[in-house]
């Protein structure tokens, strides 16, 4: 049964993160000049799945953590997008930008879990 929900969790997450992703691309580089942006799609996906992780943090039911906090937001959150972007960006030569991306990813994902968290108490 715990298998049953992580996969229902993930087959909710992993398209609606394709989703964000090219929603985000689209709206933020509509009529821009911008040759190498950040990954503002891959930051909005963690940090959204950080703020739901962190108001998660506060449920103690194991089904809803299972689904919600396991399946949907490992599939809608991407760690290694965000590495493999950073080190792109920095192999292209963009170090300041690659540099910008890990602050603002992890700073403000770990800002949005702890609003979470704070906010379910």
């Amino acid at each position: 049964m715990n298998v049953l929900l992580v996969a229902l969790g993930a087959a909710v997450g992993a398209p609606l993160r394709f989703l964000v992703d090219k929603h985000m691309v689209a709206r933020l580089l509509l009529g821009t000049r911008i040759e190498t942006p950040l990954p503002w799609g891959t930051f909005t996906v963690n940090v959204l799945g950080s703020f739901l992780l962190g108001l998660l943090s506060g449920v103690g039911n194991h089904t809803i953590a299972l689904l919600v906090g396991v399946g949907f937001c490992g599939a809608f959150t991407t760690y290694s997008t965000f590495a493999a972007e950073t080190t792109a960006l920095a192999g292209s030569g963009h170090h300041g930008k690659a540099l910008v991306n890990v602050v603002l990813n992890l700073g403000t994902g770990l800002a949005a879990a702890v609003l979470g968290a704070w906010m379910i108490k």
